[in-house]
């Protein structure tokens, strides 16, 4: 077989280890961050706005 060829018969065949054990994944739990996120928003509702039109109109053109 060439490179990058591969044989038809053996895509049938597979058999996949799908018996996972605890110890076997990533615990997904040890970075979780537990506290507070706070944003200030320095912008006016207006100005925001402003600015959502500007972005709008510059993917249409």
């Amino acid at each position: 077989m060439g490179f990058g060829s591969y044989d038809e018969s053996e895509q049938d065949n597979q058999e996949y280890d799908t018996d996972f054990e605890d110890e076997d994944g990533l615990d997904a739990e040890e970075n979780a961050h537990e506290g507070d996120v706070e944003f200030e928003f320095t912008a006016s509702n207006d100005e925001l706005l402003d600015r959502l039109k500007d972005i709008k109109n510059d993917q249409n053109t």
